[in-house]
């Protein structure tokens, strides 16, 4: 905690490398986010953009309350339902992503094993962006940040039975989603 309070001082004072670093360390975090929030991938760009702007405008208000990722996955948040609202497309739409799912370094699996894990990535990738803004944005903070409910509820500012139901509906309609397109196949044995 004492390194991001001498990361905030630094920047505060006008260290434009410092912010760099932040931005260096937030920013996969802000791009899961705005992905999975917006459909137009000519807006995303300047979406990140904007929180990032956000974020150093706002930086000497960070009362350390939270960790830092949460309030700038907060941020995140926030602009794109703003966004979503000032193009009134409601959050239970269905959108695209470009998902994110890679391989580990280091990971030695056979070709036949790698393409058959490409499969299933891409599969999943497309079940995911089927999904209603909501639960993707749900799934994103919890699976692929690895957030707590007390940190996705902080985001969002949705009570936390609220964050377990809308993941456990999500992971249902996942699952529901894969089992009916892929049935035929005989992939999930």
């Amino acid at each position: 905690m004492n390194d991001i309070k001498v990361l905030i001082e630094k920047i505060i004072r006008g260290d434009t490398r410092a912010f760099q670093t932040i931005m260096n360390d937030y920013q996969r975090l802000v791009f899961h986010i705005v992905t999975r929030m917006v459909d137009r991938v000519e807006d995303r760009e300047d979406i990140c953009q904007d929180v990032f702007i956000k974020v150093f405008e706002n930086l000497s208000k960070f009362q350390f309350n939270a960790k830092l990722s949460t309030w700038i996955a907060q941020i995140a948040y926030n602009h794109c339902l703003n966004y979503l609202e000032k193009k009134r497309i409601p959050l239970f739409n269905d959108l695209d992503i470009d998902g994110d799912f890679e391989m580990q370094p280091g990971d030695m699996i056979s070709p036949e094993e790698y393409t058959e894990q490409q499969d299933m990535t891409a599969r999943l990738q497309q079940a995911i962006s089927a999904m209603p803004i909501q639960f993707r944005t749900i799934i994103t903070l919890y699976h692929l940040q690895h957030m707590t409910y007390q940190e996705i509820v902080e985001i969002t500012h949705l009570p936390e039975g609220t964050v377990k139901n809308y993941l456990f509906r999500a992971r249902k309609w996942l699952k529901d989603r894969l089992i009916s397109t892929y049935a035929q196949e005989d992939i999930w044995n």
